[in-house]
């Protein structure tokens, strides 16, 4: 229905005249809801603004500058680990950005974090989601503190005077679309796949098939408010003809014996084995799923290190599905998490070899003289 206006113009009907729209099909039955708190748990930083730390001569301390929110544990971790081996780890928090005295020098590789002087040598980028920050939504003020601290964080993430660890000026169109077309060119299998908005149409491979978000897994509609998009079984029933609002993967289903997740660790491939009923599983209910340390074969191996060298990344997670003696690739996780992994499987390879890839990668800069 249309309301006749002035001359030929028409004015759609009002908000409530219109036909609800469906929820869109990776919103349907997700309760998975992660409350982040924005509470600083870095050990350096409480340290140093309790003053427990030699304040030095003034001069700029080298540094690993750490992009990243209040609840990566990883990081966290990662802090403890590099104060032992005498390393500097400073960071930026997106949920704790608001207000922050931060200075940051274009002229040389310098900024100043609250009172200290820092070089950095070394930039993480994990997790710094400007969802997080804790802005009103939908306001002007939001809208522009958004908009500076994006600007500025994806310099930070790509400035020529530092290294990085998985630079964003190579990863942030590293999506699982560009992936599955690399991964199948690097000799790997991966499912036949589809993009669309209708979903109720589409049988890759004609059987059985999933949906999955073409974006992230985790939405963040309120800063500290973290739902779930995990796969889920494409149902016909459910799906029907109704156009989705975006368009969204569908993949066809691949029968497995088990999965794996390798952490990719500058040239080491570190694997577990995860066995779990259900794609969501892992998230909807983790005490069920069962994670093994596990070897991975050399053959895949080469074709995983060969596939982070051509990404240009130095610290990453590969999902795949074992299949009847073939590994199907699924996606590269970049900003990977692995202490629940190890906590599963009460094994720290990632957590050690990480410290120390880091730890040494930092040596190696201070000893090119970078943090002069």
């Amino acid at each position: 229905m249309t309301v006749s206006g002035w001359g030929n113009e028409t004015v759609p009907p009002p908000e409530a005249a219109r036909p609800a729209k469906p929820t869109p099909l990776l919103l349907q039955g997700q309760d998975y809801l992660f409350r982040s708190q924005p509470k600083c748990l870095d050990f350096q930083e409480q340290v140093h603004r309790l003053g427990m730390v030699d304040e030095g001569d003034g001069s700029p301390v080298p540094c690993v500058l750490v992009l990243a929110r209040a609840a990566d544990m990883e990081m966290n971790e990662l802090s403890i680990a590099l104060a032992e081996r005498g390393i500097r780890m400073a960071r930026i928090d997106a949920d704790r950005s608001v207000d922050l005295p931060l200075t940051v020098y274009t002229d040389q590789p310098l900024l100043e974090l609250d009172r200290w002087l820092l070089r950095p040598l070394l930039v993480w980028r994990r997790h710094f989601e400007l969802t997080a920050l804790p802005l009103e939504p939908g306001t002007l003020a939001g809208a522009y503190a958004v908009d500076q601290w994006g600007a500025v964080a994806d310099w930070l993430s790509s400035r020529g005077d530092w290294a990085h660890v998985n630079p964003s000026r190579n990863t942030s169109h590293l999506n699982r679309l560009t992936q599955l077309a690399d991964a199948s060119a690097f000799g790997l299998a991966v499912p036949r796949t589809t993009v669309t908005t209708r979903p109720g149409r589409t049988r890759p491979g004609g059987g059985r098939c999933i949906v999955k978000t073409s974006g992230r897994h985790l939405l963040e509609p309120r800063p500290g408010m973290q739902h779930g998009l995990f796969p889920r079984p494409l149902e016909t029933s459910r799906a029907g003809d109704v156009p989705e609002s975006a368009p969204v993967i569908v993949q066809e289903y691949v029968p497995s014996d088990t999965e794996l997740r390798v952490f990719v660790v500058g040239e080491q491939c570190l694997a577990f084995q995860v066995d779990k009923l259900d794609p969501a599983q892992l998230w909807v209910d983790p005490e069920a799923v069962r994670v093994t340390p596990v070897d991975v074969p050399s053959g895949l191996t080469d074709r995983l290190l060969a596939l982070a060298r051509h990404w240009r990344l130095q610290v990453a997670a590969f999902d795949l599905l074992v299949s009847g003696g073939d590994h199907v690739f699924l996606e590269v996780n970049v900003n990977c998490d692995w202490r629940w992994f190890e906590h599963r499987a009460r094994d720290s390879r990632v957590s050690d070899a990480v410290h120390e890839w880091v730890a040494a990668r930092f040596k190696e800069l201070l000893g090119a003289g970078k943090g002069r």
